[in-house]
């Protein structure tokens, strides 16, 4: 019952590509639809030809005063706050400039739909990751996929096309972006010089109060005193090169996103062409004939999970954590290999007949659920390794990675019953919530409180990867014995005293280690020679 009718998302141009489809922004009048209207463009017809030609290429509608006071706050911000590192700096960044790109979608004549609101959000929200957490594994991990979403927030598209070249979109505007605001700052400024003089004033004189009257208050208290150094940024001009490389970071970014929105390219105008039908037997056979191995294979798991795992061990000669270590990699390369053998027959299978499309749904819907028995049996083999050799950074990667793959045969299955119009967005969706997930459980703290639970058990734990974790596994590590827990803990300590950024760039995660640090730090007492006999360098090989 699997997603035969999955290859429609990407053969069929349908409504959805006519309408430009898309989550992104829709406009509001017939001006604007109009081939002149108030997007100040031109709009190509989707007439046949390379699947370039159905491209929207529009020229965007000036820039409004709100959008250029959006970037100039976007470019100040990156100025001030990006200098130390990121955690909170970087959402205070990128909420100016998601109000950039909001005005400019308005002054062009689109509204937001509620797709938009969905990616735009989710951007948001995982940038939440790196003001969370000190490890920079998840956080990058985080801010990659937050692009992703912010550029389908500004392109929209419910096709793959949409999903996978919208970022494409956003980078061609920071070449075309910078330029479109320059014109359009240069013509406010030529049009009213007296509101910008106004607002000049305005500004200078602000900024002259708040520094005599902050400087007096400081020197009347201490306290005062040691607050403003806390909350206000570093202005001194020391790193005054860098500090310009960073206002224009901010600035040509957030003219790019305010680009994107306000002339979007509409991807879901490209059309995938379908692949060539194949005879029954040339594409069925295959598929069938894999379909039988893959129950052999999964009977013999059924039977290893209900036999116990000491007869297989005993034919096999091999170890619990040798069994468990050869079995994993393999199977998420089963997992990978099995999502492209139904991609490639979605594309060939023929669909010409309701006997056609029973077919395919019958064999592809029976590999999927057979594929979902190969991923219980690799997260299986997964805990079984961790087991025998501990919980790493790369093994939880993996694991995560294999668990998402197993969501995604089962959209796709759910696709071949309920269509699959909604399955390209539901993907990125999916990827998107377990890259927030991932950086909000903190994988580092994971790893340590499991090494952790494992030493207790079996007094096995490998001391030099421990103390190469970030500040979040502080917490964790925090509950060893002496002087297990001074020697993991000292490389860290030593490292968050040589990082002292500012509160806007300190994660809540190396806030919370240095507490527990400043509380019970490690024993002066703890050096290498003590250390060194607990090390067990065996222990994750």
């Amino acid at each position: 019952m699997a997603a035969a009718r999955t290859v429609g998302a990407g053969a069929k141009p349908r409504a959805e590509a006519a309408a430009g489809a898309g989550g992104g922004v829709q406009p509001l009048t017939q001006a604007a639809r109009s081939p002149r209207g108030s997007a100040g463009g031109t709009r190509p017809s989707a007439a046949a030809g390379p699947w370039s030609a159905a491209l929207q290429f529009t020229s965007p509608a000036p820039v409004r005063t709100p959008t250029l006071w959006a970037v100039l706050a976007t470019g100040v911000l990156s100025m001030q706050l990006l200098d130390g590192g990121l955690a909170i700096n970087l959402l205070l960044v990128a909420i100016p400039a998601a109000f950039a790109a909001y005005f400019s979608g308005r002054a062009a004549g689109r509204s937001t739909r509620a797709w938009s609101l969905v990616w735009g959000i989710g951007g948001i929200g995982l940038l939440i990751v790196p003001a969370l957490r000190d490890a920079d594994w998840p956080s990058f991990l985080a801010v990659v996929t937050a692009i992703g979403l912010g550029s389908l927030a500004l392109n929209g598209g419910r096709t793959w096309p949409a999903v996978l070249l919208g970022p494409i979109g956003v980078f061609n505007s920071l070449v075309t972006g910078p330029a479109w605001g320059w014109r359009g700052l240069r013509g406010r400024i030529g049009g009213a010089r007296r509101g910008v003089g106004v607002g000049l004033r305005a500004f200078v004189v602000s900024a002259v109060l708040l520094l005599v009257f902050g400087a007096l208050f400081a020197g009347a208290d201490a306290a005062f005193a040691n607050l403003l150094s806390d909350l206000v940024p570093d202005t001194s001009v020391a790193g005054g090169p860098w500090r310009v490389v960073l206002l224009l970071f901010g600035l040509v970014g957030a003219l790019a996103v305010a680009h994107t929105a306000a002339a979007p390219v509409r991807w879901d105008r490209v059309v995938v062409p379908a692949g060539r039908p194949r005879n029954r037997v040339e594409w069925a056979l295959p598929l069938i004939v894999l379909t039988a191995l893959f129950a052999a294979f999964n009977a013999v798991q059924l039977a290893v999970l209900f036999g116990g795992y000491d007869a297989v061990l005993k034919k096999t000669d091999q170890t619990y954590a040798e069994y468990a270590r050869q079995g994993f990699w393999q199977l998420l390369v089963v997992t990978l290999l099995t999502l492209l053998v139904v991609v490639f027959a979605l594309r060939w299978a023929p669909r010409d007949d309701a006997s056609d499309r029973k077919l395919v749904r019958a064999v592809l819907g029976t590999l999927c659920a057979l594929a979902l028995v190969v991923v219980a049996s690799a997260v299986r083999r997964m805990d079984m390794y961790v087991e025998a050799y501990g919980l790493t950074r790369l093994r939880v990667s993996v694991l995560a990675g294999e668990l998402w793959l197993g969501l995604v045969i089962v959209l796709i299955m759910a696709a071949g019953v309920w269509g699959a119009r909604w399955l390209p967005r539901a993907v990125a969706a999916s990827a998107a919530a377990g890259v927030l997930a991932f950086g909000l459980m903190s994988p580092d703290s994971l790893i340590a409180e499991r090494n952790v639970q494992r030493y207790e058990d079996t007094g096995k734990f490998d001391l030099l990867y421990a103390g190469d974790l970030s500040a979040d596994a502080v917490p964790a590590l925090d509950k060893l014995k002496e002087p297990m827990r001074s020697c993991v803990l000292k490389s860290i300590a030593d490292e968050l005293g040589r990082d002292d950024a500012p509160w806007y760039a300190t994660s809540w995660g190396e806030a919370r280690a240095r507490d527990i640090l400043r509380e019970r730090p490690p024993a002066a007492s703890t050096d290498w020679s003590v250390c060194s006999r607990l090390v067990d360098p065996l222990t994750y090989r």
